[in-house]
């Protein structure tokens, strides 16, 4: 096989990976066989006679990775230009995007490593140790990006993944990658054996597929939606995130936002969602019973006897020291801004979460102890070290009825473990407020609202998702769609969701797969050195 036979096999799988992903209808299975091109051609490279196999092998599957990467999520690029003022936040946000493709890639490298000193099959479990174990970094540290996870796919066809009640996406990427590796021994089978033994292999494959399909099919056609209901109104008020802090005055975006609500409020609604940083006041959170948007809120809940409100606001926080990482001075003090939901109720208790899972780069500087020193230099720049503030583990906003709502702000619906945490702790329902118009009218946002159904199976829960520009939505608890918005429309819409307090194995167990894996990774990695010492 020639390099450019190859390649052709690399941009092959490419395809096939962005053709099964999200929002691609229909397709999603071709994950199960999408890789196998790739490892024909690693296999091929790795029994050549050149020098540097291990570069060859490292850009073959480099060129499948970036392609498909780049393909999936080329609209991070508008979210970014959002940022245009800050010179040093664009390029340190663009680091997470290009690092996933490099780290699936280097899962790939040390799968070859590997086989040259061990077994076929220890090989093959390292392959899909590394690669989980590498997408579980991708989840965990400051540079996390963890869209492009293989278990995500499955959120083209939700009725495939509904077994993430027990395993979270890691099952999910666990599937796939066996699937395309007993596929690939299957292709090879059939082309060199004769005979009935040639179909073996083929049939191990299938097995494979069907079964994880049977299980996930019976459970979704058998679902029960379980708890009791609740009346719930989600808006969405369509107004320009280019132009919502400049252009449009607070109390204009108000108005928008209590019209809608009330067009659909009733008097047993319960719960009002607006999206992410809806009110754009920047209000001080241990002054809030003093401030106007706190009693322009009241006033509109007065109309709604057992309303409650969850809103995306933008807080501060003010402290006579250096209280967080995050703080900033300011004035002899120091203070925090936090992307918050704010819940408020008829009555003086409001709550705060701040969101937590931050965008790198752009909301919070990756590795902040570690950079401390160059705050000062950053902020002469554009950027800051701290960024916003954060909260260091998940918390839930309690109703005086005693509802819990799990808030999830943007980017934090891609975590399954850490709302698996909120409801860990009694959330019954998820909210989830975003922004999708910094993507514009792209896949990006489609994606997200996919993503989102995965969290209602791995928990089952009920979601209802409050998009400012869309897509705004309800989820039940097998994920699909009950009522949803189109993109870039002014509208509020209103469902009865239903509030669970059952736990799934998923919620008590968390990212127990990847976290075994990760272990398994660290144990195969380690032959590599210690057999290439011995063998000289």
């Amino acid at each position: 096989m020639s390099k450019k036979q190859t390649y052709l096999l690399a941009l092959l799988s490419a395809f096939l990976l962005w053709l099964a992903w999200p929002p691609m209808p229909f397709t999603t299975p071709l994950l199960l066989i999408a890789l196998v091109p790739l490892l024909i051609a690693l296999e091929d490279i790795s029994k050549r006679e050149i020098k540097k196999r291990g570069r060859a092998i490292f850009l073959t599957a480099g060129l499948t990775f970036l392609i498909w990467n780049s393909a999936s999520i080329y609209w991070v690029y508008n979210a970014i230009s959002a940022y245009n003022g800050k010179i040093i936040a664009i390029p340190i946000s663009l680091i997470p995007y290009g690092l996933g493709a490099l780290l699936m890639t280097f899962a790939f490298w040390l799968f070859y490593r590997l086989s040259k000193y061990t077994s076929k099959k220890i090989a093959y479990l390292g392959l899909i140790s590394f690669y989980i174990a590498l997408e579980y970094l991708q989840q965990t540290w400051d540079l996390a990006f963890p869209w492009m996870t293989l278990g995500n796919g499955l959120a083209g066809m939700h009725q495939l993944a509904q077994w993430y009640d027990s395993t979270g996406i890691y099952g999910g990427s666990l599937w796939i990658l066996l699937s395309n590796i007993v596929a690939f021994e299957a292709y090879k089978k059939l082309k060199s054996q004769i005979g009935y033994l040639k179909y073996r292999t083929a049939a191990i494959w299938a097995v494979i597929v069907i079964i994880p399909i049977g299980i996930s099919l019976t459970k979704y056609y058998n679902a029960e939606q379980k708890g009791t209901p609740s009346n719930v109104v989600v808006v969405q008020p369509n107004i320009d995130p280019y132009q919502k802090f400049e252009s449009i005055s607070a109390n204009e975006q108000l108005q928008i936002l209590t019209h809608l609500s009330d067009s659909l409020g009733q008097s047993n609604t319960e719960y009002f969602i607006w999206p992410e940083t809806a009110l754009p006041t920047y209000d001080d959170e241990d002054r809030i019973h003093n401030s106007q948007t706190l009693q322009n809120l009241q006033n509109f809940l007065s109309k709604y006897k057992n309303g409650t409100l969850i809103t995306g606001i933008e807080s501060i926080k003010w402290y006579p020291h250096k209280k967080t990482l995050s703080a900033k001075p300011r004035d002899g003090m120091f203070y925090d801004n936090f992307n918050s939901a704010m819940q408020v109720e008829n009555s003086a208790n409001v709550q705060f979460y701040h969101k937590s899972k931050l965008v790198p780069g752009v909301e919070k500087m990756p590795f902040p102890k570690i950079f401390s020193f160059l705050d000062g230099v950053f902020a002469q720049l554009g950027g800051a070290v701290s960024g916003w503030g954060w909260q260091e583990e998940p918390s839930v906003l309690y109703a005086q009825s005693g509802i819990g709502a799990a808030p999830v702000v943007c980017y934090e619906s891609l975590w399954g473990d850490w709302i698996g945490k909120q409801v860990k702790d009694g959330a019954q329902f998820i909210a989830i407020i975003t922004n999708d118009g910094w993507w514009g009218n792209t896949s990006g946002k489609s994606q997200h609202e996919m993503y989102a159904r995965l969290r209602a199976i791995e928990t089952r829960r009920d979601v209802a998702r409050s998009a400012n520009t869309g897509i705004s939505c309800f989820i039940n608890q097998r994920g699909d769609i009950l009522k949803s918005t189109k993109w870039w429309t002014r509208t509020a819409i209103k469902a009865e969701i239903n509030l669970n307090d059952e736990i799934t194995f998923y919620v008590k167990s968390g990212d127990v797969i990847a976290k075994l894996l990760c272990v398994a990774a660290i144990i195969l990695a380690m032959i590599i050195p210690y057999r290439k010492w011995v063998k000289k």
